[in-house]
């Protein structure tokens, strides 16, 4: 996953409807397919403990569960692009849809479910625009298979 703090954020869903957050994080979602619940639930710990806010002597200290922020969650596969080979990315390791939607549905349900703040998402496998100031900048990768 690709995480960005920011001051606010929306995402409009096929030209149609916008979900907006304010004070938070917007977390682009990449699913692979060795990804399991296991991933998804250590992915949704991280992000909520990860202290990337500043507290009062301007020090990254403070969890996204300390400032309760809010979420913006996308799905993305293109985070599973591979560009090794050629000037076209195979993203031959991205879940299919049987899969990686129902981990996705799993990741919103269990931020909302550890956060007191607003989640909001996007819709997967839909045109989204993403609008978002990214406060810092800060942006931080997480790969569930990179634990330790």
């Amino acid at each position: 996953m690709v995480i960005q703090r920011v001051n606010q954020a929306s995402v409009t869903i096929n030209h149609l409807e916008t979900r907006s957050i304010g004070k938070g994080l917007v977390v682009l979602l990449g699913i692979e397919h060795r990804d399991d619940n296991s991933d998804v639930d250590w992915l949704v710990h991280k992000l909520v403990q990860l202290r990337i806010f500043s507290d009062s002597s301007n020090k990254m200290n403070l969890s996204l569960l300390d400032i309760k922020g809010e979420l913006l969650i996308i799905s993305q596969f293109t985070l599973m692009a591979s560009t090794k080979k050629g000037n076209r990315p195979s993203f031959i390791d991205a879940a299919n849809p049987a899969l990686a939607v129902p981990l996705y549905e799993r990741f919103i349900e269990l931020a909302q479910g550890v956060t007191s703040g607003r989640v909001s998402h996007g819709e997967f496998g839909a045109d989204m625009k993403v609008n978002l100031i990214n406060d810092g900048p800060v942006t931080i990768l997480i790969d569930s298979k990179n634990r330790e």
